[in-house]
């Protein structure tokens, strides 16, 4: 059973224009065991009193298997959406009803892969922060790790630089910022025009080196997914999470 707790809000920072990272601890003190690529649920009511509860990918970065005092997320903003106005509002100390941790969308010590192509658009990047020490140790281990991540101009990024110097610091992660709208001013060696899909072909991916993670807009993901399939990946070396807005 996953375990119910209280979260309050430690710290608030708008991390694009309609973006925002929030850090919270559990109320009991007691530290967030999961494994990165997980995620909990916020629970809370309509104005109506009807019970909903929206999931957010856990985006800390601590050591990959300890658990954490920190339980970071990135919210975007929906318009007229309930947990918009919930986490929007939310003061400083304030606190909310959570539960997890949930999901296997997760690196897997089996894997003999020699190669990890990440797939990310929007706040989908935010289970790839979590796992930078585990991608740390598989580049140790000679395993290439690529991010291609997808935002329609370089304000939503979300955490660009961080994966920008984590690339530099590890060589054999290997990040790619699409930009489908706008490019930026001055672009950068691995800035890439377009969609995060339409620069697969460009890593020629296939079935004896890669295992695909894909997580974000579900037409991403699902795009991505056939394109994987056409380069000949098998569906078990194809993990998906699809983010979908809710008011």
């Amino acid at each position: 059973m996953a375990d119910h707790f209280q979260l309050r809000l430690v710290d608030s920072t708008m991390l694009a224009p309609t973006v925002r990272h929030m850090a919270f601890e559990r109320a009991d003190g007691q530290p967030l065991a999961f494994t990165p690529g997980q995620f909990l649920q916020i629970h809370f009511h309509y104005e109506d009193g009807t019970a909903t509860k929206r999931s957010y990918s856990v985006g800390t970065v601590g050591d990959g298997t300890s658990p954490v005092q920190r339980i970071e997320i990135a919210v975007s903003y929906v318009e007229g959406g309930a947990a918009t106005k919930l986490l929007g509002e939310l003061p400083i100390g304030g606190e909310i009803s959570a539960s997890g941790p949930y999901g296997r969308f997760v690196l897997q010590t089996g894997d003999t892969n020699a190669r990890y192509l990440l797939l990310a658009t929007g706040t989908g990047v935010t289970p790839y922060r979590a796992m930078l020490p585990q991608i740390a140790e598989l580049v140790k281990q000679g395993r290439e790790v690529v991010l291609l991540y997808g935002a329609r101009n370089e304000t939503e990024l979300l955490y660009g630089d961080e994966f920008e110097a984590f690339a530099q610091a590890n060589p054999g992660f290997h990040f790619y910022g699409c930009l489908s709208r706008q490019q930026r001013g001055v672009p950068r060696p691995n800035d890439r025009p377009g969609h995060v899909q339409n620069v697969l072909a460009e890593l020629a991916p296939s079935a004896e080196r890669d295992i695909a993670y894909l997580c974000g807009n579900p037409n991403m993901v699902d795009a991505a997914f056939t394109a994987l399939k056409d380069f000949g990946l098998p569906v078990m070396h194809i993990r998906r999470e699809k983010y979908v807005s809710s008011r």
